[in-house]
């Protein structure tokens, strides 16, 4: 039953998190997925409260946009769990993870074996080694723990996890390098978190030949009124781009009834988005294999353009998510881009007109609502652009992941 009212209900509903769970080589795993409420200050209301909202945002859910060709990680409902609302489907397979408040409900090992029969995964969330959740071990797949607990107590949780050789073990709440190489140390076999790791100081490699160009070009389109002649030039400078622009705008997806052979012309069909994505890709050096990646970059630039109303918004998640995902030097990605001392400074260190922006959708990639919050900006907002802003990166993503001479 919901303690919202009817009004309520009609302004604010739940919010979805959407996280990649990863290897720790950062190749995707999979998908979770989760329903928060939370009240008029913004406190969290508990699960079990306002299971009937969470049921019916999982309805709208397009598994195929949110999760691609991998699993996804449903968090359950009372709903989902015991059969009375029916699961999505999903061509990678659906599994439903077990908060630790449903796993003792008298039915729960009843439904769990119903459930293995049916072919669902199986997660067990919020793992604390309480006796109910120990006695859903036999049955489930993977075991998922909050990386905030002591040392001593995440060795303990994770060696009873593994007691049973076919659990996976996934650590939450890892964003930094150094988080990461923790859970890692403890024996971690997944990692649920930003797609990219966080590094506090900025610092990063260099640039690499090839790479000056594609940033030249997303500098370009960044501004009010790109140069055409420009864009045109630092295009057909660099023969990968000008492969990629010509395979772009040939393709199926864009509708073009005939063969473009002038990279001028491309230019001009593509226009400023697509060009931009293009150059990234080409940086990423996206391939099929790689869609991931390029999905993630592609849903933090489309986030932070809704969110800020502008091309230069895009542009500051689109470099952010390069910068991290390429492990670049910010400084030296500011200053060999070239970009506006607005986006600069959104980028060192999230100030000025977009950096507020860049923040609360970098909270939001890490399910930290109070950190959106604290932003100014209302948390159910910021998650609504990044779920619209997943799909639309998605088609992007997965036309732009193929070989350049394909």
């Amino acid at each position: 039953m919901s303690v919202l009212n009817d009004h309520d209900r009609l302004t604010r509903g739940a919010t979805l998190l959407r996280q990649p769970i990863v290897h720790p080589d950062r190749s995707v795993f999979g998908y979770a997925v989760r329903a928060e409420v939370h009240d008029a200050d913004g406190a969290l209301i508990p699960e079990s409260l306002v299971e009937d909202l969470a049921d019916e945002e999982y309805a709208t859910l397009d598994p195929s946009t949110i999760a691609g060709d991998r699993p996804l990680m449903l968090r359950a409902t009372t709903g989902l769990l015991l059969g009375r609302v029916p699961a999505p489907a999903a061509s990678a397979g659906i599994a439903l993870e077990v908060p630790a408040l449903l796993a003792g409900l008298p039915d729960t090992v009843e439904r769990l074996i119903e459930l293995r029969l049916l072919g669902y995964g199986l997660a067990l969330g919020d793992y604390t080694g309480t006796a109910a959740q120990d006695a859903l071990l036999p049955l489930v797949d993977v075991v998922k723990v909050h990386m905030g607990r002591s040392q001593d107590r995440l060795l303990d949780l994770v060696r009873r996890a593994h007691q049973h050789p076919d659990i996976r073990v996934i650590g939450e709440r890892v964003a930094s390098t150094e988080s990461i190489a923790f859970a890692l140390a403890l024996g971690v076999d997944l990692l649920q978190g930003p797609m990219f790791e966080r590094h506090p100081d900025g610092t990063g490699r260099d640039f690499r030949a090839g790479e000056i160009q594609c940033l030249t070009l997303v500098r370009l389109l960044s501004t009010d009124s790109p140069d055409h002649e420009a864009v045109v030039h630092t295009v057909e400078s660099d023969p990968e781009l000008s492969m990629r622009v010509l395979a772009m705008v040939n393709s199926s997806a864009t509708g073009v009834r005939r063969h473009i052979d002038s990279v001028r012309h491309a230019v001009v069909l593509l226009g400023p988005r697509q060009l931009s994505a293009l150059a990234i890709a080409s940086l990423v050096d996206a391939r099929p294999a790689t869609v991931a990646a390029l999905w993630s970059v592609l849903a933090r630039a489309l986030t932070c353009g809704t969110l800020t109303g502008s091309d230069a918004g895009y542009t500051v998640g689109l470099l952010s998510a390069v910068a991290a995902q390429e492990h670049l030097s910010v400084d030296s990605l500011v200053e060999r881009s070239g970009v506006s001392e607005q986006i600069a400074h959104a980028l060192r260190d999230q100030t000025g007109v977009y950096g507020p922006v860049l923040a609360a959708v970098l909270a939001h990639e890490e399910n930290d609502t109070e950190g959106v919050a604290a932003t100014g900006l209302v948390p159910r907002d910021v998650a609504q652009a990044h779920l619209a802003a997943v799909s639309e990166a998605y088609a992007t993503a997965t036309a732009l992941a193929v070989s350049p001479t394909a």
